[in-house]
């Protein structure tokens, strides 16, 4: 068991009245799944990748990561969690628009001040990976929408994470483009063995998932977990 959700309860106040974001959500992960998160807007989806690592904390339940609780943990020691072992891949891409490709995907490494010729081969060997070795030193500017989330991708996964966390990663991509993303996420999830957990509307891209959860009102309606 890679990652565990038990009764996970997220409540906000909202005009004098509590809304339930997630309702008692429930749920198991192995290492190697692939994991879609689908629903209609305000259903709890992009809360729940919030939650599982502390972006954002829970009114109540728990959170196991790799055998350790972690909803109860400090700022601190989350965070380290997440730069170890977490990868975000956002439907915004969320590039850096004045660094190049390479500096873009050695900022996680950056982070953890490995030392900047070792973070600049190992870019260039993920780079190559998902084939934009020739545009290591572009701007997003100068790259399509198609390239831009390679390398948000290539960014995600420069840290070897155990678990991806897509945000609606082809929401703003065309459907060959999308189409294009999905199977490298794939590729990535088989080939490494990375588990990923991905919003998503799209039922095309919901395909992809190994595991499916379905959520209304902040509750799974639906799930073959």
């Amino acid at each position: 068991m890679l990652l565990k959700g038990e009764n996970i309860l997220k409540q906000y106040h909202h005009n004098g009245s509590l809304i339930n974001a997630l309702d008692h959500v429930s749920f198991t992960l192995q290492k190697g799944d692939f994991i879609t998160v689908t629903g209609p807007s305000g259903s709890g989806k992009s809360t729940l990748l919030l939650a599982l690592f502390g972006l954002i904390r829970l009114t109540s339940g728990q959170i196991i990561f790799d055998g350790k609780r972690i909803d109860n943990i400090s700022d601190r020691e989350i965070t380290n969690i997440r730069k170890k072992f977490v990868g975000y891949i956002l439907q915004t891409f969320a590039l850096i628009p004045y660094l190049t490709t390479i500096q873009n995907v050695m900022i996680p490494l950056a982070l953890e001040k490995i030392p900047r010729k070792a973070q600049y081969k190992r870019a260039a060997e993920i780079l190559e990976y998902v084939g934009l070795s020739d545009r290591m030193e572009h701007l997003p500017r100068e790259l399509s929408a198609g390239q831009q989330q390679r390398v948000a991708i290539a960014r995600s996964i420069i840290h070897n994470p155990q678990i991806i966390m897509a945000d609606e990663p082809t929401g703003n991509l065309d459907p060959a483009l999308s189409l294009e993303i999905l199977e490298f996420l794939k590729k990535i999830n088989r080939e490494n063995r990375i588990t990923i957990m991905m919003v998503t509307h799209s039922p095309m891209a919901a395909g992809y998932g190994t595991l499916k959860l379905h959520l209304n009102e902040g509750k799974i309606v639906e799930s073959n977990n």
